[in-house]
């Protein structure tokens, strides 16, 4: 009984944990790109290639042969070189361009928009309604993006266009990215999944962005904020994340993740000073419904 409640409490903590390391991961970016000179391509470069390769060599340690089973066929490796170069690199590029164009909070919070793309892709490939919960998160997620972007009015946006359409497009890739590894999760390990499809992407990435070419001011305070990015927000934030998952469940775990935009949002206003208003509180918490009610809609489907 005692056992069962610590797995249940250690479980709540990492989740928690986890959701707070990639929150402040993404205003450590905004920190790098808006003071620092940091270029997003750079760092989402050297992200992927420094994360995935500690999440990989964590998985070999691991899992030993069954590492490196996905690619011995060429339909599995085919399929992470495409999760790898579309999902991987897409999700963390959009994210971070989002940032820089706007700030952390807004950027995070118009990304957890993604699970309302990922339900209309199932509705629209089972050709089934949604049921009411999930109609209620569409109407949340709609209301809550037109509070944050114009604060209530109808005839200008208070971030920019570009911000709005990276925002979206982070969004949409976050469905991608959730969507696509599906197949492949069902023989081999998020660990290695995620390593492997870090790797490559930043392996592809690094022939447009020359990693090696070094940009924004480089001082104590860049280099203890990129560390951050990488070993919290990333190794640990993930690393976290699915040992919580094993220990409370995917729903549970995945509805303590909603925690992410408020960490974001708490150290953008506390740290870089970003305004953030009653409207934009507003939208948050619409959006960050959506989340609870597709979960639960979810969870209660499959019971």
């Amino acid at each position: 009984m005692q056992s069962s409640s610590y797995q249940k409490v250690s479980g709540f903590l990492m989740a928690i944990s986890s959701a707070i390391f990639w929150g402040i991961s993404g205003t450590c970016a905004q920190f790098l790109f808006q003071s620092k000179g940091v270029d997003p391509a750079w760092l989402v470069t050297w992200r992927m290639l420094l994360a995935g390769t500690l999440l990989v060599l964590f998985s070999i340690a691991r899992e030993k042969k069954a590492a490196v089973a996905i690619w011995k066929t060429p339909k599995n490796a085919g399929k992470l070189l495409l999760f790898g170069i579309l999902g991987m690199v897409a999700v963390q590029y959009t994210y971070f361009y989002s940032i820089s164009l706007s700030n952390a909070a807004t950027a995070t919070i118009l990304q957890y928009i993604g699970p309302v793309f990922v339900l209309a892709f199932y509705a629209l490939k089972t050709k089934t309604w949604p049921v009411l919960g999930e109609y209620l998160a569409l109407i949340f997620a709609l209301a809550g993006t037109f509070l944050l972007v114009t604060h209530g009015s109808t005839e200008s946006l208070v971030i920019s266009d570009q911000a709005l359409f990276w925002g979206l497009l982070s969004a949409l890739a976050l469905a991608f990215y959730t969507i696509q590894p599906v197949g492949l999760l069902r023989s081999f390990s998020p660990a290695a999944i995620t390593g492997w499809g870090m790797l490559v992407g930043g392996i592809v990435l690094s022939i447009w962005t020359q990693p090696w070419s070094f940009s924004g001011t480089w001082d104590g305070e860049t280099w203890l904020a990129f560390g951050y990015i990488v070993i919290f927000g990333t190794v640990l934030a993930f690393y976290f994340f699915l040992t919580s998952v094993s220990k409370i469940g995917a729903t549970f775990a995945s509805l303590l993740c909603s925690v992410e935009p408020l960490a974001a949002t708490l150290t953008a206003v506390l740290w870089l000073g970003v305004s953030f208003s009653g409207y934009d509180w507003a939208g948050t918490i619409l959006i960050l419904s959506t989340v609870a009610l597709l979960t639960l809609s979810k969870e209660k489907a499959k019971k």
